[in-house]
């Protein structure tokens, strides 16, 4: 599929000769509220606004009407995506340092595809989890740190699930699986997590990449 940019759009779409820097402008600090153009209009001055609207009026036999106003959805939810990864693996790297893992946590994270991310000691319990589990689960991360992951368990988690799990866990290789947990409002989810052992010198820790899954 072709993707344009948001100059080529406008052009496309009749508005070649509307300031489209100050539309950028106008959105820059604001998007949410940049609904359509008949917004960025309305604000003009009376005398600009006619002569934007004759521009718009010759031009509409050669260019069909901008229906919908998609930056919103795409751009920033990409974006948004990919500085909350971003994010992620910072803090991640500071734990890295702080702890001396030796593990590569940017080339391990930048092509995965996660809801939540969360770190366990070598006795199991939670030291760190990313925004995206409070998203995922319902948790503040203050509830959910020095617990073990099984507080996610329910009535519907698998005990052979379960077990089959800790024995993986046991023998220190990366492994992925899929368990039934639960929300803080006690709705039951299908949980993807790939475990990867991470190595200190004095111990090993414990990365959990999850997602939900159908």
């Amino acid at each position: 599929m072709l993707k344009l940019s948001f100059t080529s759009k406008m052009k496309i779409m009749g508005y070649h000769k509307i300031h489209i820097f100050e539309i950028k402008k106008r959105m820059k600090n604001n998007l949410t509220k940049m609904m359509g153009l008949d917004i960025y209009l309305s604000s003009y001055p009376e005398q600009k606004n006619k002569k934007v609207n004759l521009t718009i009026e010759n031009s509409a036999s050669q260019f069909m009407p901008l229906l919908s106003w998609d930056l919103y959805s795409t751009f920033y939810t990409n974006m948004s995506v990919l500085l909350k990864k971003d994010n992620d693996i910072q803090e991640l790297e500071k734990l890295a340092d702080k702890f001396k893992w030796k593990i590569d946590i940017n080339s391990i994270l930048k092509e995965e595809s996660f809801d939540a991310l969360v770190i366990t000691d070598h006795q199991k319990k939670i030291m760190w989890v990313n925004e995206g589990f409070t998203h995922m689960t319902g948790y503040p991360k203050t509830f959910a740190i020095d617990k073990t992951p099984s507080f996610l368990q329910g009535k519907k988690t698998s005990v052979q699930v379960k077990d089959r799990i800790r024995r993986k866990i046991a023998k220190d290789i990366p492994f992925t699986d899929i368990i039934i947990n639960y929300r803080k409002d006690k709705t039951p989810y299908k949980c993807q997590i790939k475990i990867i052992p991470i190595r200190s010198k004095d111990a090993t820790y414990y990365l959990a990449i999850e997602k939900e899954v159908a």
